[in-house]
């Protein structure tokens, strides 16, 4: 079940996607529709209002803003960690933070820092935390879990490189799209998505530039979960970004970066400098 966050010129709602055909399961943009739930499924078990409201009318939005904090994961896939010049992945995950006011929607823009000459894209899988959580098993990490979205942990690299701390680097304003809908397990189905295996991928301005799949994780999205934890008591409605995989690369102002986890869709974003 995909749950989008959307508005149609009002205030943000929320909806699940239908009648996405099946070419166009990857795309934000298609003949689909929204079925309109009451209130946030956040929240409460979802349940339809009624209404129905054509895709192509709506503007899909960030589908979660985190109340509390998007937790970031560095250096879980081996290739990446190899590119960013490193000869061994780090003992433990490395843990960085990004604020709600860096995360945006499909389609808005990511605005370059005007400090920063040199910012990159990372295409990933995020998870959408549903439950208060602390100190989770790992084989209990899917009991907190609401569902699974894109990001783009967008990184201005040559702070990255230059500073001790990450977080001029991680944290600036529009650097977490999210989008573009939640892939929700429904309980007594057969998944749609497994995070255990899927494409990771991001385009600029049409080309394939970065391409990984899940299933080469260094730690898996239960042991993340549970890890992030040990640290952070999660609150519902936080996410969890784990990991890029090798292939990231700049990006420049009037560029558009896509971004796209195999089973839950695409979306993207222009590139702007202000």
């Amino acid at each position: 079940m995909k749950i989008a966050r959307f508005s149609t010129g009002d205030d943000p709602r929320y909806g699940i996607v239908q009648g996405l055909p099946d070419d166009e399961v990857a795309s934000g943009e298609s003949e689909g529709h929204l079925l309109v739930l009451k209130g946030d499924p956040l929240y409460s078990l979802p349940e339809a209002t009624g209404e129905v409201v054509e895709l192509c009318d709506a503007r899909l939005l960030s589908p979660v803003i985190p109340r509390s904090k998007v937790v970031g994961i560095g250096k879980n896939y081996t290739g990446h960690v190899a590119e960013m010049g490193e000869s061994e992945p780090p003992r433990e995950p490395v843990v960085f933070l990004k604020p709600n006011t860096s995360v945006i929607g499909p389609d808005a823009p990511i605005v370059l820092p005007s400090w920063s000459d040199e910012v990159h894209y990372e295409a990933e899988l995020a998870v959408v935390i549903k439950t208060l959580a602390k100190d989770v098993p790992v084989d209990h990490a899917d009991d907190v879990i609401l569902g699974y979205t894109v990001a783009n942990d967008v990184s201005a690299r040559d702070r990255q490189r230059a500073e001790p701390q990450w977080v001029r680097a991680k944290a600036f304003d529009t650097s977490c799209p999210l989008g573009p809908w939640i892939e929700v397990p429904e309980p007594g189905r057969a998944p749609v998505f497994s995070p255990d295996d899927a494409a990771v991928r991001a385009r600029v301005g049409g080309r394939l530039v970065q391409e990984g799949r899940t299933a080469d994780m260094i730690r898996s999205v239960p042991e993340l979960v549970s890890y992030v934890s040990t640290i952070f008591t999660l609150l519902p409605g936080d996410v969890i970004l784990t990991g890029t995989p090798a292939g990231v690369g700049e990006i420049r102002a009037g560029q558009r970066v896509e971004v796209e986890v195999e089973g839950i869709g695409s979306f993207s974003n222009p590139v702007v400098r202000r």
